[in-house]
């Protein structure tokens, strides 16, 4: 009886600390099983492969009535594992409250709001900006930095003694956030 084959009995009688001593063993085989899962998935899947594994092998390890009687049946399970929490991946995706009706536009970073705006434009911008304000008072003040006062995300950053990055991110939610509010 190969070593997995005896812990997998072990556990089936109810030894949990065999399931320790399992997972080694079989953790370089489930991760080839959740690569090639992943690679079978539409590009800019966020799952990987090691949170794949080891979410299956919890779901395998807490269904312990089963009855692993080889190596092939746990090796089944953990691969009908890893599909359902796929499936239950996509599934949250496609949800309307995670966006699953919205499609991902790249937009650059370096782009400023162009200055030159007619007086219409200039009022709906005022307008969105109030709305803003109310819901979120830093990235209203990023946008009148970056418009108003015609400073750069490295200098916003600085005056704002934030890290760079987080001010790239706020920027790239004022910008989606405003174009939505101005155009519909």
């Amino acid at each position: 009886m190969s070593d997995v084959t005896r812990l997998l009995s072990q556990l089936e009688n109810g030894d949990s600390s065999s399931a320790e001593e399992l997972l080694p063993l079989v953790y370089d085989e489930l991760r080839k099983l959740a690569a090639a899962r992943l690679n079978q998935e539409k590009p800019g899947h966020t799952l990987q492969a090691t949170a794949l594994v080891h979410e299956a092998y919890m779901r395998l390890l807490k269904g312990q009535a089963e009855d692993w009687n080889s190596r092939g049946h746990f090796f089944g399970a953990a691969a009908e594992a890893m599909r359902r929490i796929l499936v239950e991946s996509a599934r949250r995706k496609d949800r309307i409250k995670h966006g699953g009706e919205l499609h991902q536009i790249e937009l650059p970073n370096d782009v400023a709001l162009e200055c030159t705006v007619s007086a219409g434009d200039l009022l709906s911008l005022h307008e969105a900006l109030e709305q803003l304000e109310v819901e979120d008072s830093s990235a209203a003040r990023l946008v009148k930095l970056r418009f108003f006062a015609g400073l750069n995300l490295k200098e916003i950053a600085e005056l704002t003694k934030t890290p760079l990055r987080t001010t790239e991110r706020e920027w790239a939610y004022a910008r989606s956030w405003l174009h939505r509010a101005m155009s519909g």
